[in-house]
């Protein structure tokens, strides 16, 4: 099957986001699968006020509509809601073909971190741009209900896995500096909390491990505070496993991808009792969720590491994937038949 993947989210962006398509892209092509991504690497780009890091592509819709003309795939899957995905959008409905699209972020607690635009003008874009869809895909069953509570429909379920391989306990620290280790690793900025657990009262060594907008801002703030920046592959894996709790402060992720790739080093996780801990961690046994952070990071220090590792090995990339072929629509031509079946390869 030739799947066109359309994203405004793609490398060299570093987050939870762009690894789910990356990888999900992989696992699709191993399984015989052809994706043709459409992504910002063939726009001419500029930075998104006040985030940089990420690019909005200029004169999409003609590129677009140029590039899945000639692709001419199985099955459209919009990722974002950014110019391309508004632009495959247009096409899809354009040409009277069937897509679906997936919900990573709350855009719209995002947007008011930054900008005084009311919640209920960026839900009700989100509904006008989702609303055409065969399913939206959403990460977990809390993040699905707060959407239907809001009016969406057509929902489905696409979970997310984590490298065990990669992600495993290690034997030796890769950092010298005093415990406990609390960490955060992840996108550094205003939408994630960070400062939450920057300012807690905790003994030891606060590790941020990642970079984004707020940078600058919080390492000045917070002297004491060691910031690594951007880490990968088995670096990053072995400062995951370096500490003793991972505080995940976020209120507004949808899953929060890191979590398992945490507990799957054996690090327990504190977080608030929020849309994507509150699915991911089993509270109590591999993390410890609480309004108050400072004491959940404190008692997650009790944990059991194991434990927080055989709770990870649950999510695997190759079910998600197969979530995310289960729910994929055939396109159909303008007089309605279908264009392809869809099938996983045998």
């Amino acid at each position: 099957m030739r799947i066109a993947l359309v994203t405004d989210a793609w490398l060299p962006q570093t987050n939870g986001v762009v690894r789910t398509l990356t990888i999900t892209a992989e696992k699709l092509a191993q399984l015989g699968h052809e994706v043709m991504p459409i992504t910002p690497l063939d726009f001419r780009t500029v930075p998104c006020p006040t985030y940089p890091e990420i690019r909005l592509s200029l004169f999409a819709a003609s590129r677009v509509r140029q590039r899945l003309d000639a692709l001419d795939p199985d099955a459209v899957h919009i990722a974002t809601e950014g110019p391309l995905g508004l632009a495959a959008r247009r096409w899809c409905l354009r040409r009277g073909r069937d897509f679906t699209t997936s919900y990573h972020t709350q855009f719209p607690e995002y947007v008011r971190a930054r900008f005084p635009i009311p919640l209920g003008v960026s839900y009700a874009f989100l509904r006008w741009f989702h609303g055409k869809a065969a399913h939206t895909l959403v990460a977990t069953p809390s993040m699905r209900a707060s959407l239907e509570a809001r009016g969406f429909r057509n929902l489905a379920y696409w979970s997310r896995g984590v490298d065990t391989n990669l992600f495993r306990p290690r034997d030796a620290p890769c950092l010298d500096v005093a415990r406990p280790i609390w960490l955060y690793f992840g996108r550094v900025s205003v939408e994630k909390g960070i400062e939450d657990f920057l300012a807690l009262d905790l003994p030891g060594t606060k590790l941020v491990v990642g970079d984004g907008p707020a940078t600058g801002a919080l390492r000045s703030k917070y002297p004491d505070a060691v910031f690594t920046g951007y880490r990968f592959g088995d670096e990053l894996a072995r400062h995951v496993a370096t500490a003793d709790v991972f505080v995940f402060p976020s209120r507004t992720d949808t899953f929060g991808l890191v979590l398992i790739e945490a507990m799957a080093c054996g690090v327990p996780v504190a977080a608030y009792p929020v849309t994507g801990p509150i699915d991911v961690v089993a509270n109590g046994v591999t993390g410890i969720l609480s309004d108050d952070l400072r004491a959940a990071a404190l008692a997650a220090l009790k944990l059991d590491r194991n434990a927080c590792r055989e709770h990870a090995l649950r999510y695997t990339w190759e079910a998600a994937t197969q979530q995310f072929i289960a729910t994929l629509t055939p396109v159909r031509d303008a007089s309605g038949a279908s264009a392809c079946r869809v099938a996983t390869p045998s």
